[in-house]
């Protein structure tokens, strides 16, 4: 983990904002909460595979476990919270007083997620969701062996020894765990033929028997007076409504225990005893997961693999046929294969190991030669690990009939997996054809299986990365700043001599021919006056900060392409940025804010959500000739295909100054950066009417998608994000719109109620702002803890959309005072909310 307390980070392409990294969960051994997400991160690659599919159910010590004389508070959570990211995969049960969300740890982020929700303790039960979303029969049978007074650790391993040989007899393999509290649970994969009920009975009259056999030392019944002096074999674990503590999960003791998975060996030996959390991982870091042959068998279910495995038959293809449709991980670097398919048509499969599968596109010309060339590429079923090495031919008639042969393979890098892109760096086989490559896969229609992506081989090269075909340098070897010479081949940045004739103007290149934007803007961090005021001039750069939508823009062969902090496409939205490219001297990628300019040539917010919600041509047209916007630039992240994000930003700036060339008619500014002290720009702010002032370490590089400390940003006026939970329902002359909307702020534990916003509203608003909210209407709350008064007559909604309002202060509870609505903000996500200032403290 990082330093500090809070930071947000990318796991695995999902990003997350961890909070409170230094609490202490376990005060007997110091464990931090940043040491529990550390943990569960490490051993995410042998436990996803035992919890994947479940539902699971949560114990969760917000403060800490405490000590013996003070124990800290536990929360049993089962339904998901609201607040809880998209990309968690969820299933319902029905429960006697209706449905419930359950969150599926399916990947290591999601494990990341909980345990930032401090949740110690994973349960889960013996079976997994179906495809339909229905509940499974068990794929594994648990045993949990609990030692009444007088036995401990040693009698339960002799039970479970006693349970192996029974299972051993019914050809089940089983599968000890001491559990990290008192006893020992046993695990037997089942095939999935059998329900809850029968497994449960199985279990049962397998206690019974021994319990027969051993009377002295073993217990079947539940009843607490039997079990003084005996093991009892808890049986009941097996019924579809119960929960056991997950293999590998922490356990809410004084001292950080796990559930540990552990070989016969060890039970045989003298002096067993409970793992934590350190030895544990050193195991992990070992290679021993005695659990995994566990992970891999079982019933197919619902797993990753299900429709693999739906089509095709071991009896009619070589095709490899895993036991379980769940998937198992290579255990070392992630990997790939390129297979070349001489199906109905040739085509190459790309396939990129993921969660214990190999994610996978067939694409039909195969990975592009050269930058200038995006493939298509159409995502197919997960294939098992076990493909990763098959050639040979599947036979007429079948799915994919043909000769299947590897191309290449190899391992790569993680740069980038979200749900509709990805950016590897790949490296194939020592004299393969692949050689060392950057890769981005960029979706662009559909979900899922069929669904259709870009292949895009990627120009700026890491460093250390290389192509062997593509001759393109990496920011590190451009000219040092103020030298003459370019920094890229054919681009020169100096200005033409006095006089000399321009260039003629390429013709404007489509936007959708226009190269993608896989970064994210770099994000400042909100502060407070005192803190501005202490910096170093001489250390700090400051600039205006503009009222406006923040930007990237890519500009390649006189086109554009705008992409907001959220990801979402808007150049179609201000038709007149088209022609920014005429005022770069060359391609680039570049930051920066779209405003919309008063009488008086101030950015106004006001004025530019007249243009930010439109979406049909004509409307766009029309409006734009009367609510004209600008872009205002202030960073440059590539030249030409180089990369210069690794570079000071005072470099930055100046490679900027030199690439801008402003003109007549083209609506791009590069705005001077501010002299004089911060006090002094400060309050020049306020005297030109700005939104304040952002202060830049001059020697930080380019974040993207990060919120940094290098970047501080300092407001003089109160404005903050908002996610709106509910609206409470106008009446009178507002009957059928809004009265007031119910706002909240995302918290470490959920929506943070921030208060209702009733004045600032244009007729317009109104109308938008209802017709978007009634499709997300839902019964329950979406934030923690709403006043009564403010709760009485609200309609709920599911949180998602993102607006802004302007406020007096924070009061002490975390609400708003005096404030008042700006606007929607399609720019922004729920996850990119955060509090700006802090309640009952100064303004930021």
């Amino acid at each position: 983990m990082a330093e500090g307390t809070r930071q947000l980070v990318d796991v695995d392409g999902r990003r997350l904002r961890l909070t409170n990294l230094d609490k202490v969960m376990y005060p007997e051994t110091g464990m931090t909460k940043g040491e529990v997400i550390s943990y569960y991160a490490e051993v995410a690659k042998v436990m996803v595979p035992l919890v994947a599919g479940r539902p699971v159910t949560r114990k969760r010590w917000v403060q800490g476990v405490g000590t013996p004389d003070a124990p800290g508070q536990v929360f049993f959570e089962k339904a998901l919270a609201e607040h809880a990211p998209d990309w968690v995969r969820r299933g319902i049960i029905e429960h006697s007083d209706g449905p419930k969300i359950y969150p599926i740890a399916d990947n290591r982020a999601t494990l990341v997620w909980l345990a930032q929700q401090a949740s110690l303790e994973v349960h889960v039960p013996q079976w997994r969701f179906q495809p339909d979303g229905s509940r499974g029969n068990p794929d594994r049978m648990v045993f949990d062996l609990d030692p009444g007074e007088g036995m401990g650790l040693a009698e339960c391993a002799e039970v479970a020894l006693l349970v192996r040989d029974i299972l051993e007899g019914m050809g089940l393999e089983a599968f000890p765990v001491t559990s990290g509290s008192k006893g020992l649970h046993l695990y037997a994969p089942l095939d999935g033929s059998q329900t809850s009920q029968q497994a449960s009975k199985i279990a049962h009259e397998l206690a019974k028997a021994l319990e027969d056999d051993h009377p002295e030392l073993i217990v079947s019944s539940m009843r607490k007076m039997l079990r003084e002096g005996r093991v009892l074999i808890d049986w009941s674990q097996n019924n579809q409504n119960k929960t056991t503590i997950a293999p590998y999960s922490l356990r809410g003791q004084f001292h950080p225990m796990v559930a540990a998975p552990r070989t016969w060996e060890e039970l045989e030996r003298p002096g067993l005893r409970h793992l934590d959390a350190h030895e544990v991982l050193a195991r992990v870091a070992d290679g021993l997961d005695p659990t995994a042959p566990l992970a891999r068998s079982g019933g197919s279910g619902a797993g990753p693999l299900a429709t693999y495995l739906s089509m095709r038959s071991s009896e009619a293809t070589p095709e490899p046929m895993p036991e379980s449709s769940w998937g198992a991980a290579s255990g070392g670097d992630p990997t790939f294969v390129i297979q070349e398919h001489h199906a109905r048509r040739l085509h190459f499969d790309f396939r990129l190991e993921r969660d214990g599968v190999l994610k996978s596109w067939a694409v039909p010309k195969g990975v592009p030669d050269d930058p200038g060339t995006n493939h298509l590429a159409v995502q197919t079923e997960d294939h098992p690990m076990e493909y990763g090495s098959f050639e040979g031919t599947i036979p007429a008639g079948e799915y994919g009939a043909g000769s299947v042969t590897i191309w290449d393979a190899g391992t790569y890098e993680t740069e980038k997996w979200h749900d509709d892109e990805v950016i590897v760096d790949v490296e194939g086989r020592p004299g393969g054809p692949l050689g060392r490559v950057r890769l981005a896969l960029i979706r662009t229609d559909g979900e899922g299986e069929k669904s259709t992506w870009l292949m895009h081989r990627m120009k700026d090269q890491r460093p250390g990365h290389w192509s062997p075909t593509s001759k393109a340098r990496h920011a590190s070897e451009a000219p040092e700043d103020g030298a003459d010479a370019s920094p890229g081949p054919g681009l020169d940045t100096r200005p033409p001599a006095a006089g000399a004739a321009r260039p003629p103007e390429a013709k404007a290149k489509p936007a959708g021919r226009v190269g993608p934007i896989l970064q994210r803007p770099m994000l400042a961090t909100a502060t407070n006056p005192a803190v501005v005021a202490s910096l170093d001039p001489v250390g700090w750069a400051i600039e205006w900060k503009w009222d406006g939508i923040r930007v990237l823009a890519r500009t390649e062969d006189g086109g554009v392409r705008l992409l907001t902090r959220n990801g979402n496409d808007v150049t179609a939205k201000y038709p007149e940025l088209a022609d920014v490219a005429s005022a770069l001297r060359g391609d680039a990628l570049v930051d920066g804010e779209i405003v919309a300019l008063d009488e008086d040539g101030r950015p106004s917010f006001g004025l530019l959500q007249q243009r930010m919600n439109l979406s049909k041509p004509r409307e766009i047209e029309r409006v734009a000739a009367s609510v004209p916007v600008r872009l205002r630039l202030f960073d440059v992240l590539e030249i030409a295909g180089y990369e210069v994000m690794d570079e000071p930003y005072a470099t930055r700036r100046a490679r900027l100054e030199r690439l801008v060339r402003e003109r007549e008619g083209v609506p791009l500014e590069l705005p001077e950066q501010v002299g004089g002290t911060v006090a002094e720009a400060l309050e020049e702010s306020r005297r030109l009417g700005l939104e304040g002032i952002v202060a830049k370490r001059r020697d930080s590089p380019y974040r993207p998608g990060v919120r940094s400390d290098e970047w501080l940003k300092l407001k003089v006026t109160r404005t903050q994000e908002v996610v709106i939970g509910g609206y409470r329902p106008g009446v009178g002359s507002r009957t059928g719109r809004i009265r007031s909307l119910l706002v909240g702020v995302p918290g470490d534990d959920g929506l943070e109620y921030a208060g209702r916003v009733g004045t600032g509203f244009r007729e317009i608003d109104l109308d938008r702002l209802i017709a978007a909210l009634r499709p997300l209407e839902q019964p329950a709350s979406p934030f923690m803890e709403v006043p009564r008064a403010d709760a009485s007559d609200a309609v709920w909604v599911r949180p998602e959309l993102v607006g802004e309002i302007e406020f007096g202060e924070w009061t002490r509870s975390g609400v708003a005072r005096h404030p008042s609505w700006r606007g929607l903000r399609p720019d922004k996500a729920p996850d990119d909310v955060v509090r700006e200032g802090d309640p009952g403290g100064s303004a930021t």
